[in-house]
């Protein structure tokens, strides 16, 4: 509320009149509403006097301060800094040995291993001969007693020369069959393949027989060694 001075100069005089007419009058004079009368100006100038002293005092400041909010701290995570441990495999080597010209390799299954002849061996020089089929009459074929045919194989030359017009067959064990043969009769190159035969008589009683043959340059034999196996029978 904004302070007005002339509602202050009315209420000055109004106390100055009834001051007055109080002061002409013996105490013991005063009547009941003079009494009232001086009782209600003495409330309203206390009244106004407090609503001005109420409208100029401050108001104080707020001084509370509000309590600190907790803070909780994050829960630690632990932390593992060590490495997996590695897993170990075993590994399996298995050793092929090789003595001299004969190769043994064993078997991943566990049987006895086989032996193999290293067909390097076989050469005789810069010659050697593989074998690669029979052409006819495998082993185990059935003849009649003194039956006369021509047994075939098919060979290649693994050398490193030329097989020359003058090489032949020639028996290596028994001759169960009185067999004969020709001379190679051409030029057959490295890694050619040709075939080679030879004239037999199966024998006059019954049975099973085998007899083996190797080529030769007309004086070393060399190259696998060539087999018949044929069984004599009514």
């Amino acid at each position: 509320m904004k302070f007005n001075p002339k509602s202050l100069t009315i209420l000055f005089v109004l106390i100055a009149i009834l001051s007055a007419c109080g002061g002409t009058q013996p105490e013991e004079q005063l009547t009941t509403d003079d009494a009232v009368l001086t009782l209600a100006v003495g409330t309203m100038v206390a009244g106004f006097f407090g609503t001005q002293t109420a409208m100029v005092t401050p108001t104080p400041p707020n001084t509370n301060t509000p309590p600190p909010t907790n803070t909780f701290l994050p829960t630690p995570t632990p932390y593992n800094t060590l490495p997996p441990p590695a897993t170990w495999t075993p590994t399996f080597i298995f050793y092929t040995f090789t003595p001299g010209n004969i190769q043994v390799t064993p078997s991943v299954t566990g049987t006895l291993p086989t032996p193999t002849v290293n067909p390097g061996s076989l050469a005789h020089g810069c010659n050697n001969l593989a074998f690669i089929r029979d052409a006819n009459y495998p082993p185990g074929t059935e003849v009649a007693p003194g039956e006369s045919f021509v047994k075939t194989w098919k060979v290649q030359n693994t050398g490193t020369c030329d097989w020359k017009y003058t090489y032949t067959l020639t028996n290596v064990g028994e001759d169960h069959f009185g067999s004969s043969w020709n001379t190679l009769g051409k030029i057959v190159a490295p890694w050619e393949w040709v075939e080679l035969s030879v004239f037999v008589d199966a024998p006059k009683k019954e049975g099973t027989y085998t007899s083996y043959w190797r080529f030769t340059d007309g004086a070393n034999p060399f190259g696998a060694t060539l087999g018949l196996t044929v069984v004599v029978k009514e």
